[in-house]
């Protein structure tokens, strides 16, 4: 599943070719992909015809395209991009991809295309509502998330303060998006590498300025990431241009169990976490004795 940083780069390729545009029909392929849309594609498809797109947002790994149909206020067109969403720009007489699910045709004669193959993905229409966090215009479901360390208004002094109250694991911590947004397993285990803490200390047990150099190593590690083009694992994770990001040839934790350690040697690990997996460093991330909840 794409996280901030491959977000991110999906977000720049909109603001670069779909703002500015009107969306002069729309064409929906099957239910599931207006499923999030409780009054059901006809309702998406025609609310969308003739609007103009006038910003492409995100925060956290949530996107969004700002769009004003005639006459109304602005809304949000929320892109879910699941496991394999893709947002092409494309040629209107380009082939149609084998799991195109959405045509958006665009005022200067080209498509925006949402390809789907796992179909866990899809476009909702919804209202703008003030986040809960800092007051910026968001989609109503996303009112709960919180800023991202992209953002002008993320306070990771705030953060470390909440982090300090937390007795479990300071990687599930890092992981509630509703506490700081966008860092998913993947840069989690990068940031949890680079500061040499494993995943499952206690949040509360480390010191405020142990807990700052911890985000600090997220956003750098995401930043570096957004440079290289995102991390991609497959051929599903494109940008708009169908070009996939290369910055797992950086990774340094993830996904290199029995690899040896880039900093001390030792051979890398895999752990369960939350249904998920953890990668760390036996030597330079000791595990705490005791069991994080």
């Amino acid at each position: 599943m794409p996280e901030l940083p491959e977000v991110e780069v999906v977000r720049r390729g909109l603001d670069e070719h779909i703002v500015g545009r009107v969306l002069e029909t729309v064409t929906l392929s099957g239910l599931r992909v207006a499923r999030r849309h409780l009054a059901g594609p006809d309702d998406l498809a025609a609310r969308l015809t003739g609007s103009h797109v006038g910003a492409a947002r995100r925060r956290g790994k949530y996107l969004w395209l700002q769009v004003s149909p005639p006459g109304q206020d602005p809304l949000a067109l929320v892109v879910h991009l699941g496991m394999s969403g893709q947002l092409l720009v494309q040629a209107a007489d380009a082939p149609a991809e084998k799991h195109l699910h959405a045509r958006l045709d665009l005022s200067d004669g080209r498509q925006l295309r949402f390809v789907d193959q796992r179909t866990f993905g899809g476009l909702a229409l919804t209202e703008l509502a003030p986040s809960r966090h800092d007051g910026v215009a968001v989609p109503e479901p996303v009112t709960h998330i919180a800023p991202d360390p992209f953002e002008p208004t993320y306070d990771p002094a705030r953060v470390v303060r909440v982090l300090k109250t937390r007795h479990s694991a300071v990687k599930r911590a890092l992981l509630d998006q509703g506490l700081v947004s966008g860092i998913g397993n993947i840069y989690a285990d990068e940031a949890l590498w680079l500061a040499g803490l494993h995943g499952q200390r206690y949040a509360a047990d480390l010191s405020k300025p142990a807990l700052g150099r911890l985000l600090g190593h997220a956003r750098d590690v995401m930043g570096r990431a957004l440079e290289a083009g995102g991390t991609s694992f497959d051929t599903l994770y494109v940008n708009v241009n169908g070009a996939s990001g290369y910055f797992e040839r950086s990774l340094n934790a993830y996904g290199r169990q029995g690899l040896p350690c880039r900093r001390c040697g030792a051979l890398m690990r895999r752990e369960a976490f939350m249904n998920r997996s953890s990668f760390s460093c036996p030597r330079c991330q000791v595990r705490p004795r005791y069991p994080a909840p």
